[in-house]
């Protein structure tokens, strides 16, 4: 057994650590057991822990880095409030540095993932396949997330006496590959409460079908080279995977309605999820997005919160454009103009949302003799979102109700109105990884992009099956890429995709919202992935940081 320091804030820690569960360094890992655990219960439990490691991360500051460097949202500050140093900023113009904030749990967390699994490996012995297959399936999702949002990453998958260079980024992808292969068919296939946001087979088949989808990305010997032009040799296997999960027949998207998936009483009973991280606001807490979203004055509005709200994120008018079909159920993820209150999911027209304020409260510069007079105002949130004269620099729209109500805002992962203080703002939704839906357009946009099609299905049909569930217009031709990256638009906001989605259309670099504010960022192809986070090179200094950074 090797010794190594541990702790999940120690950067070289959470990749290094191939025994981070123990407390006494020097004690053999399976004699922390009266019985070794070689059951599948037994197995189980020490997984939990595994599943549980990027918990934080997703609930928040990956969530954060993939919403706000794409084109989806932006996070404004109002006066002084919510500038926190730029790091929403930085994201929102693509100046992000090594010392951004958000960066490190995303590392930490996706590492320390990596290590538990390790230990679960070392635990249940590699000649256990059964046991030790979810370990390394889950492993392969770490590392996924390693690669695509920083690139080269060290390989470790056992013990070791100190941490090694990094693995290319096509070396880890090849990685990812061979351990899939390897496990999938070991994987459960049994779809149920029990597999729950666990390894099984068709969460293997679709992070494969994500990873060949993005595979000309991954290959590319610098990610500032890669073009959309590129040729991508996996594409047939994108369909593969895909097809795969279709012909199980253990998901459909009509389980719930569109709107009813992100609820906080989400679970296992929404037959579109494949893979998903549970949250629960006592006991698996973390995910905290409505926090971000809920206007900053609307305490009240969908329940009588216990605390404050940031209500910094805002849809850019530009995505919010996207969600012009007519009947589509999706159009219901953003709220804006003359605000209600809400009750059981739906908005009472019937009750006005009143705050009592004044014509300064609501316009800071107005100077008339009536400006502190008080009144009931309805709240209105305006579809464009407009900087101060003075706010270039810290995004500042204002901190009265005319900066708090600009943008649009989201309520697809519904507040959970059952949240008390003791919960600190944790919500209750479960948030999705891999879905039915993104199978289908993963199938879709490999065939446009040159695969064969299968089962008589194609681009067209594939888009008018998500099309038909959310009861939007069926295509009458054959989709265009943009079509279908306009259709992930609307189907995955705020599920933390989009980054990923642009860079394979080679759109990472348009511009939108504010980023005329740094022009460079739009021709620095570099930040396709993240910089290695300064408290991780400052531990291992025989690594060298990302180029461009």
């Amino acid at each position: 057994m090797k010794s190594t320091l541990f702790g999940r804030l120690i950067s070289m820690s959470a990749l290094a650590l191939t025994l981070a569960s123990c407390s006494d360094l020097d004690v053999d890992i399976k004699s922390q057991y009266t019985e070794f655990p070689n059951s599948e219960r037994a197995a189980e439990a020490i997984l939990a822990d595994v599943y549980a490691a990027y918990r934080g991360a997703l609930g928040r500051d990956h969530w954060m880095a993939q919403t706000l460097s794409g084109d989806e949202a932006v996070s404004v500050s109002m006066g002084t409030d919510w500038y926190d140093g730029g790091r929403y900023r930085e994201f929102h113009v693509h100046n992000w540095t090594a010392d951004n904030g958000l960066l490190p749990s995303m590392w930490n967390d996706a590492s320390t993932g990596i290590t538990l699994a390790n230990n679960a490996i070392i635990l249940f012995g590699e000649e256990k396949e059964n046991l030790t297959a979810p370990a390394r399936a889950i492993r392969a999702y770490y590392y996924f997330l390693l690669m695509d949002n920083f690139g080269a990453v060290p390989l470790i998958t056992g013990p070791v006496d100190e941490v090694p260079a990094r693995t290319s980024r096509a070396e880890i992808c090849r990685f990812i590959e061979s351990e899939l292969l390897d496990v999938k068919d070991l994987l459960p296939t049994t779809v149920s409460i029990a597999t729950y946001g666990k390894a099984t087979k068709y969460m293997a088949e679709a992070l494969l079908a994500k990873l060949y989808l993005n595979w000309a990305v991954y290959m590319a010997d610098d990610v500032a080279n890669y073009t959309p032009a590129m040729s991508n040799e996996k594409l047939n296997e994108v369909v593969a995977m895909c097809d795969a999960i279709i012909a199980s027949g253990q998901f459909n998207l009509t389980s719930h309605k569109f709107m009813a998936k992100f609820r906080p009483d989400n679970g296992y009973q929404v037959k579109d999820f494949i893979f998903a991280m549970p949250y629960d606001r006592e006991a698996q807490q973390g995910m905290t997005y409505s926090r971000f979203w809920i206007h900053r004055s609307a305490q009240s509005q969908f329940a009588t919160l216990p605390q404050s709200v940031g209500g910094t994120f805002r849809v850019l008018p530009t995505y919010l454009d996207k969600f012009n079909l007519e009947g589509d159920e999706r159009n219901a993820s953003y709220i804006g103009g003359k605000q209600y209150y809400w009750s059981n999911y739906t908005e009472d027209k019937t009750r006005p949302f009143l705050i009592t304020t004044s014509k300064r409260g609501i316009d800071q510069d107005y100077s008339g003799t009536d400006a502190d007079t008080q009144f009931s105002w309805q709240l209105e949130t305006t579809r464009d979102i407009t900087l101060r004269a003075d706010g270039a620099a810290t995004l500042n729209v204002g901190n009265d109700q005319k900066g708090r109500s600009m943008g649009y805002r989201s309520i697809k992962f519904y507040m959970d109105v059952a949240v008390t203080a003791a919960n600190q703002r944790n919500q209750s939704n479960d948030v999705p990884i891999f879905r039915y839906a993104d199978i289908l357009l993963m199938k879709a946009e490999a065939i446009l992009r040159g695969a064969a099609a299968t089962n008589g299905e194609t681009p067209q049909s594939l888009v008018n099956q998500i099309r038909a569930y959310v009861s939007a217009p069926a295509l009458t031709t054959t989709p265009t890429l943009q079509d279908l990256l306009d259709e992930r638009a609307r189907e995955f906001a705020d599920e933390s995709w989009r980054r990923n989605d642009l860079i394979r259309y080679g759109k990472f670099e348009d511009n939108w919202g504010f980023r005329s504010l740094y022009p460079a960022g739009m021709t620095e192809k570099f930040r396709r992935i993240f910089p290695i986070p300064t408290t991780v090179l400052n531990v291992n200094t025989h690594w060298i940081q990302n180029n461009g950074y």
